[in-house]
């Protein structure tokens, strides 16, 4: 199994790299990388490259690590019981799998994706350790432990928001998306808008990069928000002289695809200010 990108997802050859060294050392593949470089979508893409199932296990700030395993609804067992219900005497009927558990029982080899486990609280990590280190884990309540039938491809990912401990990080094969160069980014487009003009392109994309560079900005527009920037360029017929910009309008046509608070749209409109105040 290699993966090598698909048609519709532009793979670096050092990203391709990664991905086939965590599968081949059967450990989680952590990916970082900017919001918007397709840290999720990846996990997507080599499942279906690969044409393995997927399980997708998208974190939040409340999120504990004992949800990924399972969950013990102890109040409706004592609701059931208080009614009479049968389902109280096995408490088999009480356990919700997560999406751990979901993984280790597939009957084939999966991708299981943990989307930004750097939202969760700095323990989460350390509470999988084991699990996703031995593959199994053990239910207290039923005294059973459930094993991997076959290793999952582990994908995770994080937008830097945390650091993650060292032990965690020394379990997994580390990859870092570098925001895509212009030509990179040419293929990237040419998947999502197949035939765009090539003038029309490459003016976009120039002022793309100049408005990614511009001292200041408090965040940098991504590659999700470029294409949205060049659908909406294309649904609305704007040629290259279009979107040309003086001293006088700093800010690109559209820019709220582009642009998104207001501390950002005020630094370009200080810069117009300035380039007028110059003439």
């Amino acid at each position: 199994m290699k993966f090598t990108g698909t048609d519709s997802y532009v793979a670096t050859e050092d990203l391709s790299v990664a991905v086939n060294a965590a599968v081949t050392l059967e450990r989680p593949l952590l990916v970082k990388g900017e919001p918007g470089t397709g840290k999720t979508e990846l996990a997507r893409q080599v499942a279906a490259s690969l044409g393995l199932p997927m399980i997708e296990w998208h974190i939040k700030s409340t999120t504990r690590a004992q949800q990924g395993l399972y969950e013990y609804d102890a109040v409706s067992r004592l609701r059931d019981s208080q009614l009479g219900d049968e389902r109280v005497h096995d408490v088999k009927n009480y356990i919700r799998k997560g999406k751990l558990w979901q993984a280790f029982e597939a009957p084939q080899k999966c991708v299981l994706l943990i989307d930004e486990i750097d939202k969760a609280d700095i323990e989460f990590p350390n509470d999988l350790l084991q699990e996703l280190d031995r593959m199994e884990f053990h239910v207290y309540e039923t005294g059973e432990t459930v094993s991997a039938r076959t290793r999952p491809v582990v994908i995770i990912t994080s937008n830097n928001e945390k650091e993650l401990p060292d032990a965690f990080l020394r379990r997994c094969f580390f990859h870092y998306i570098r925001f895509p160069d212009i030509d990179t980014m040419r293929q990237i487009v040419e998947v999502h808008h197949p035939g765009i003009k090539e003038q029309l392109l490459t003016t976009a994309l120039t002022q793309f990069y100049e408005l990614r560079e511009t001292q200041g900005l408090k965040k940098k527009p991504s590659t999700s928000e470029v294409l949205d920037w060049l659908k909406l360029l294309l649904a609305e017929d704007l040629s290259p002289e279009d979107l040309k910009r003086d001293g006088a309008n700093a800010l690109p046509k559209l820019h709220g695809a582009l642009l998104k608070n207001e501390q950002d749209v005020h630094l370009f409109e200080r810069l117009a200010f300035m380039a007028r105040g110059q003439r």
